[in-house]
């Protein structure tokens, strides 16, 4: 092995054990107990997107994996920890992999046929549950609890509503894929992949672990569905905040790099948009 080829794995390896100490932290740091799932809202996905953006899915999916399971083992929740390490883990590597292999080299023509189909199955997706769940006669009740008097409001949503919230849907979608940059809009596109994976694994495992420990629970019953949504903004929040944190840390690396000389750091040096 190289001299090179050694500091590059001596590297990487650093690299994934201060990623994994980030994610842990992150997701230690600051968590809310949500009674309804007896889980926890957290904010660790800013960092499993920002190790798997940065140092590609093997560091970002062993940093994602191990170091929320570590959280979840610290924090008190045991159960969650083999379907974490097992999501995480996946979140990351899905991002990483996306983000670093099938886009980096991806063309505008590609970036606009892929907005293009997810503004198409978008809008069809909202059209179908819109005419078929959403549309009809609604009475939604406010108030009657506590003493408070009770109010019902009558209306009724048409079929043509959705299909035209549909339409409106894709032609948005449609422009900000044209307006957005190629790499930033692939980039995105790589944490929400990531992201409904997290999303549906943990729907999955909770479905199934809840059950084994109280199956004739309320807490069996609704908490797989309660916990969608929580992850949702878990996801989101993770968007938002690691798309600029990458770009502002790749800014502050290839200063560092310019000042101190070729070679001088392989942190990012994995190839991302």
């Amino acid at each position: 092995m190289s001299s090179e080829k050694r500091r590059i794995s001596n590297g990487t390896i650093a690299a994934t054990a201060v990623f994994t100490a980030f994610v842990a932290a992150a997701t230690s740091v600051f968590s809310v107990y949500i009674p309804a799932t007896t889980g926890y809202f957290n904010v660790g996905e800013i960092m499993v997107y920002t190790s798997a953006l940065l140092m590609g899915p093997y560091v970002g999916a062993f940093a994602g994996g191990v170091g929320s399971m570590l959280s979840d083992l610290s924090l008190g929740y045991p159960y969650y920890a083999p379907g974490t390490l097992l999501v995480k883990g996946l979140e990351g590597f899905i991002v990483g992999y996306l983000a670093t292999k099938t886009f980096a080299k991806a063309t505008k023509a590609i970036w606009r046929g892929v907005a293009l189909t997810a503004g198409l199955l978008f809008a069809l997706a909202l059209s179908y549950v819109g005419t078929t769940f959403l549309s009809g006669d609604f009475s939604p009740t406010f108030g009657g609890v506590w003493h408070l008097p009770a109010y019902t409001i009558d209306f009724q949503v048409p079929a043509l509503f959705w299909i035209a919230l549909a339409a409106v849907s894709f032609v948005v979608i449609l422009l900000l894929g044209l307006r957005v940059e190629t790499a930033s809009g692939l980039v995105v596109l790589s944490i929400l992949a990531g992201g409904i994976e997290m999303v549906t694994g943990y729907y999955v495992y909770e479905s199934f672990v809840m059950h084994l420990i109280a199956p004739a629970s309320v807490v069996a019953t609704l908490a797989p569905a309660a916990e969608v949504p929580i992850n949702v903004a878990q996801m989101l929040i993770g968007l938002l905040v690691s798309v600029p944190l990458t770009r502002s840390i790749r800014r502050m690396i290839a200063r560092s790099s310019t000042t101190a000389g070729p070679g001088a750091s392989s942190l990012g040096a994995q190839e991302t948009p």
